[in-house]
């Protein structure tokens, strides 16, 4: 049984080794290379394209939230489409209209959303 996680164990080895070899030849090639020339510019932290060193309590257009929500949702729906997929010679008639209703049901939200003006971008 343990035989089976032999592939497993072998990939995360190399993922590993590789890994470590990458980030210590980054290490060496960073001591050896040009020196670094850090400016204000580029030492400031970069947030969503909002200036960084505003007020932490101003306000964000609830669009921001909107999208990121709208994306989960449809994500998700990606997420629960693949294991659907290769198991539908096995799951029949029945997983298959499963599958139609869920789908049915996120087209009408999706279609909901379009018509109440959500994924407009003034």
């Amino acid at each position: 049984m343990l035989a089976n996680y032999l592939p497993i164990l072998i990939f995360l080895g190399i993922a590993t080794a590789l890994s470590g070899v990458l980030l210590g030849l980054g290490k060496v090639l960073g001591r050896l290379g040009v020196k670094h020339r850090d400016d204000a510019e580029k030492l400031s932290a970069y947030e969503c394209g909002f200036d960084a060193f505003d007020d932490a309590r101003g306000r964000f257009d609830v669009r921001f939230y909107l999208v990121a929500i709208l994306f989960i949702i449809f994500d998700l729906e990606v997420a629960f489409l693949f294991p659907w997929a290769v198991g539908l010679a096995h799951i029949g008639v029945f997983g298959f209209l499963s599958m139609m209703g869920f789908l049915g049901v996120l087209t009408v939200g999706f279609i909901y959303e379009w018509r109440k003006g959500a994924l407009e971008w003034e």
